[in-house]
């Protein structure tokens, strides 16, 4: 089976990339809705507010994904190699994230404490969904 790819070779186009990839945006989606409530706002009663704290999350998540060779294949070949490029990509998006928080454009700001919460529980979230995904095949 031929499966075809973007950006040299770094995103493959096929039904299980795509799978990976909504399942990693409602990860993420899940992580920031649940801090949103744990702030005192209700994301379904502030849409607003809520894509605006989710989008510096998916920029950071997207692009490293991108760039990094995260919808391939081979990057959810194995439990082993799915977790260690998780990790690496969502501390990487993070820091993407908290830049993008420090400015004017988005709420919130880039707090140290807030970052290490986001790769824990963000990034268990991430490698929970994952490493299903390499278990099952």
């Amino acid at each position: 089976m031929s499966v075809s790819t973007v950006g040299n070779g770094r995103i493959e186009l096929s039904a299980r990339t795509a799978l990976v990839a909504v399942g990693d945006l409602l990860a993420i989606a899940l992580f920031v809705g649940v801090g949103e409530l744990t702030h005192g706002t209700n994301p379904i009663l502030s849409p607003g507010r809520f894509v605006g704290a989710l989008t510096p999350f998916y920029i950071g998540w997207l692009l490293v994904a991108g760039l990094g060779g995260l919808y391939t294949a081979a990057a959810t070949a194995t439990i082993r190699v799915a977790l260690g490029r998780t990790i690496v990509g969502w501390v990487l998006a993070v820091g993407i994230a908290q830049g993008l928080r420090s400015t004017a454009m988005f709420p919130g700001n880039a707090a140290l404490t807030f970052a290490l919460v986001s790769v824990i529980i963000g990034g268990t979230l991430l490698l929970l969904w994952r490493s299903a995904v390499a278990v099952v095949k």
